[in-house]
This record gives C-alpha cells, structure tokens and sequence, in this order.
C-alpha cells in the first residue's frame, strides 16, 4: 500500500514539477508545416495559449521520473519496516 501511495504521489508531484519548470514555447502552422520553437528559459505562469507537444514531453518526461522515485522511495520504505 504505501508503494502505489508514493508512487501517485511521485506522479503528481513530478507532473507538478515539469509544468512549472517547461521550456517557454510557440508552434506556427502553416498549412501541413508544424513549426515548433522552444528557448532555454521556463515559460512564465500567465503563458497564453495551449502547450505544444514539445511541453507535453517535458511534463510527462517528470511524471515519470517522479513516479520512478516514488516507487523506489516505497520500496525503501516498506523493507525498513
């Protein structure tokens, strides 16, 4: 049980995490063309607009390593017992 707790938790927090950090973005579309450009710097709290693809990587890209720690941190946990 406190395994799968840790585990929601490291996602939850880690989607949090890789929304608030996510690269400042903008997409053009041209027709079929897709232009994605994305800067070094963290896109500010008050962006306009909708997330790229791009963004939605990040995010998920730190949910997942949030759950990852997580659930390692619930295996940890549960042995100590």
């Amino acid at each position: 049980m406190v395994k799968i707790a840790l585990l929601v938790v490291g996602l939850l927090v880690g989607g949090l995490v890789g929304y608030l950090t996510r690269p400042e973005a903008a997409q053009l579309n041209i027709g079929p063309l897709q232009v994605e450009v994305q800067s070094d710097r963290a896109a500010g709290p008050r962006s306009s607009g909708s997330m790229t693809s791009g963004q939605w990587q990040h995010v998920g890209a730190f949910a997942i390593g949030g759950a990852v720690l997580g659930l390692l941190a619930g295996f940890v946990a549960d042995r100590r017992r």
